[in-house]
């Protein structure tokens, strides 16, 4: 049985880049109608839209946007492409760490300068391409999730950090897609689903669209994976990942790292569920991953409401790395990659 989610996080209709609001989520649902690069470089940098897969749809949606609007005013071929250069260079600043973004931006790119056409072509080409690579992120995703689903045991208690869902994708998910294909097969398994201070992500959209699509799901605070562990009530965990080095280190969301220690402790497979293009092959290890430091405000607030004394120190690191010798396997469209990564990883760029 195929598991069908509800949720489509980022749509091209006409020319407008659709994405779900996630800042408001789960209070109110709403659609948000991006129609120029500017637009959609504030609603990647503000977390609009989110989770690497998504946000590299985004840039490439991005590109397509500041196509139509530089078409309208410019004639010259050579001066098309320059300031449309400028303006992926621009959308791709909005977030440093997560690579899908840069990854979807360049494949529009590279669309654009070897496409043999007129101004008016190579606009409508990268609409066409956008919607190509939203369309692919789902079937990527669907395929992922059955690989996942391969490991996860009957009955098995999952835990997962930030949101790796249908919501951090274009609609199904990689974490969550391995949840999503596990359910599907074995209605009883459970989620339990760390809140992910800052932003919460885990208590507002992860529990929210778990349980918009019926699969149990127990939100927990960050401090509690250890105890639950403990106790034997986690059998995996399962996160999504930000970007991946050629070692195999994994950049996901601040608290990831302190998860998979504790996993590895209790002797829980810890695995990372990714497609290929969140993988970085030009970086030798996660020392290289630049590592997004957000707003101080997203620790002192919640809601906005300050929680603690107004002139304490703050650091807000977005995300941390967790190390491979940590990761018991990284679950690809491709399959699942094991330890020696090094090996494995360039195995599945070359099939």
């Amino acid at each position: 049985m195929e598991f069908k989610s509800k949720i489509k996080t980022i749509e091209w209709q006409g020319e407008v880049s659709k994405v779900i609001d996630q800042t408001i989520l789960p209070k109110e649902f709403k659609i948000a109608d991006i129609k120029t690069a500017e637009e959609m470089y504030s609603a990647i940098k503000n977390m609009i839209v989110r989770g690497a897969p998504a946000i590299g749809i985004a840039g490439a949606h991005g590109v397509s946007l500041a196509a139509i609007e530089l078409s309208k005013n410019i004639s010259d071929k050579t001066e098309f492409l320059k300031k449309l250069r400028e303006k992926a260079n621009y959308i791709k600043s909005s977030r440093p760490t997560a690579v899908n973004l840069a990854w979807a931006v360049e494949k529009q790119m590279e669309l654009a300068s070897n496409l043999k056409g007129s101004i008016f072509q190579i606009t409508e080409a990268l609409k066409e391409n956008g919607i190509k690579l939203e369309n692919e992120d789902i079937e990527i995703n669907k395929k992922l999730g059955d690989y996942g689903a391969s490991v996860v045991p009957k009955g098995a208690s999952i835990l997962t950090h930030c949101n790796a869902g249908a919501l951090a994708t274009v609609g199904y998910g990689t974490a969550l897609g391995v949840i999503r294909s596990a359910y599907a097969k074995d209605p009883s398994i459970k989620v339990f689903a760390d809140e992910t201070r800052p932003r919460l992500q885990g208590a507002k959209l992860t529990a929210w669209e778990l349980t918009e699509d019926n699969i149990p799901v127990t939100l927990i605070t960050d401090g509690m994976c250890s105890y639950f562990m403990s106790k034997g009530m986690i059998d995996m965990v399962v996160t999504g990942a930000d970007r991946i080095a050629a070692n195999g280190d994994t950049a996901n969301k601040i608290g990831t790292y302190t998860v998979a220690i504790a996993a590895k402790y209790h002797n829980i497979p810890f695995y990372i569920a990714a497609p290929l293009s969140t993988i970085d092959i030009s970086i030798k290890s996660g020392s290289e991953i630049p590592i997004e430091e957000r707003n101080h405000e997203e620790v002192t607030h919640i809601n906005g409401d300050l929680i603690c004394p107004k002139n304490v120190n703050i650091i807000n690191p977005s995300f941390d790395v967790t190390p491979n010798d940590l990761i018991s396997g990284i679950i690809t469209e491709k399959g699942i990659l094991r330890p020696d990564f090094k090996i494995s990883i360039q195995e599945a760029f070359n099939k």
